[in-house]
């Protein structure tokens, strides 16, 4: 699997002979668009791996608003947090946007793979700080940042989910309404 050796091999170094052992740990998995792989109140089980497609994560508060929180196009993990980690239940919703392929891993064979493959722990380290140091800077500018940037800080993350998303998966994750994303949009671009 090239795109998951990619990722890996962005923080530690892995042969395929070690990737294998991994992939013997993984389940592949195919979500159908606006099918969930795990909803509010459940135990999220696994960390995803998205391979093709895209899936996203949200919460939804008491008036009903969907606040996204990621999205996972391919090469990028997902889960909830919280609830992998705890085997707790948790409060996220995480579903596909379109038809995706996974790679599953639980947490049970993500344990057993550190200590089969320390260098493993190492790069989930690795991820679970930069998701944290993306988790904090996200908060931190949707306080100080006008909605303008936060814009902009949404397309350089995620460039090629500009023109896929909808308008109002976009406006939901950078905490506007479509109508005043698109109304922005149109100013932006009169310039």
């Amino acid at each position: 699997m090239e795109l998951l050796l990619h990722t890996f091999s962005k923080h530690i170094n892995i042969t395929e002979q070690e990737l294998t052992v991994v992939l013997n740990r993984m389940r592949k998995k195919t979500v159908k668009k606006k099918q969930y792989l795990l909803q509010a109140d459940q135990v999220a089980k696994d960390a995803a791996f998205v391979v093709s497609g895209c899936l996203r994560s949200y919460s939804i508060d008491d008036n009903g608003f969907e606040h996204i929180l990621q999205f996972a196009p391919p090469g990028w993990w997902i889960t909830d947090m919280f609830s992998f980690i705890s085997e707790q239940p948790g409060n996220l919703f995480i579903d596909a946007i379109e038809n995706t392929e996974l790679l599953l891993l639980s947490r049970k064979d993500q344990l057993a793979l550190f200590d089969e493959l320390p260098k493993l722990e190492r790069y989930f380290r690795i991820v679970t700080e930069k998701s944290l140091v993306n988790s904090r800077q996200r908060l931190v500018e949707n306080l100080s940042l006008t909605a303008k940037e936060r814009y902009e800080r949404f397309c350089n993350i995620y460039p090629t989910l500009i023109n896929t998303l909808p308008q109002k998966q976009i406006a939901s994750f950078i905490g506007v309404t479509p109508e005043f994303l698109s109304k922005m949009k149109s100013q932006w671009l009169k310039g």
